[in-house]
């Protein structure tokens, strides 16, 4: 089984501060939901704040979870409506049909692998001078750059992403055919920086996350992004992809 959960955050607690401050903290409170050990399962998460009053909380597991904590520490324990909900992923997973549309969101770390980064850390120093020959990984930090990284990968994902959908001009105006452009845009762009476990050296994240509409064009593939995320940075609130049927207008 898969679960899809979703959990009011009350950002105005101590403990809710903490978590929106910090993607190991956050991280840490998912794994406290899930049942299985971590070892042995590897949950998908992430934060929308589009509205700062009321942040959404979304967790994908194989194992159902139990929000009882996040409600009581973070949340708003003794007021209406649902808290936590918890849904069955499947009836989504059965709408995956080849060429059907969806608007999509997801939050992702967009990076390049390089031997030669232009600017390299002190870190990416030492490890070329110890003579570790591995790619150095870089992020992405210009809007242009994440898009075209998420455009790149979307056929692996088996997925694409169609013209947005435009309005002919109106009579008098300019009737040359608009530029198509795909219709995705980023959302929000935000960097952040912290320390594994509390110590060492500090990991930093250029995130973006994408909104919009795409095009099945593999169910199998599209099928394992869902289950598995996109791209890096996973434990961290990157990679969880989300779908929504669209509206008759949409």
């Amino acid at each position: 089984m898969t679960y899809l959960s979703r959990i009011r955050i009350n950002p105005l607690r101590a403990e809710s501060r903490k978590l929106l401050a910090s993607p190991r903290a956050m991280h840490s409170a998912v794994v406290g939901g899930i049942p299985t050990p971590p070892d042995a399962e590897r949950a998908l998460w992430r934060l929308d704040t589009d509205n700062p009053h009321r942040p959404m909380l979304f967790v994908l597991s194989s194992s159902r979870p139990d929000w009882t904590h996040l409600v009581e520490t973070a949340g708003w324990p003794d007021a209406d409506g649902e808290h936590a909900a918890v849904r069955d992923y499947k009836p989504l997973l059965a709408q995956l049909a080849l060429g059907r549309e969806f608007h999509f969101r997801v939050t992702a770390h967009p990076v390049q692998n390089t031997f030669n980064p232009i600017k390299p850390t002190p870190a990416q120093r030492e490890r070329t001078a110890r003579g570790n020959r591995r790619a150095h990984r870089i992020s992405h930090r210009t809007a242009a750059a994440q898009l075209a990284w998420f455009l790149e990968r979307t056929a692996k994902w088996g997925f694409n992403i169609p013209e947005a959908r435009t309005d002919p001009a109106a009579p008098g105006l300019d009737n040359r055919p608009p530029r198509p452009a795909p219709d995705i845009r980023i959302i929000a762009r935000d960097r952040q920086s912290f320390t594994k476990n509390g110590r060492g050296a500090p990991i930093t994240l250029y995130t973006a996350t994408f909104e919009g509409r795409l095009r099945i064009t593999d169910t199998d593939q599209v099928t394992q992004a869902l289950l598995a995320g996109i791209g890096p940075s996973k434990a961290y609130g990157c990679g969880l992809l989300t779908l929504a049927p669209l509206t008759p207008t949409g």
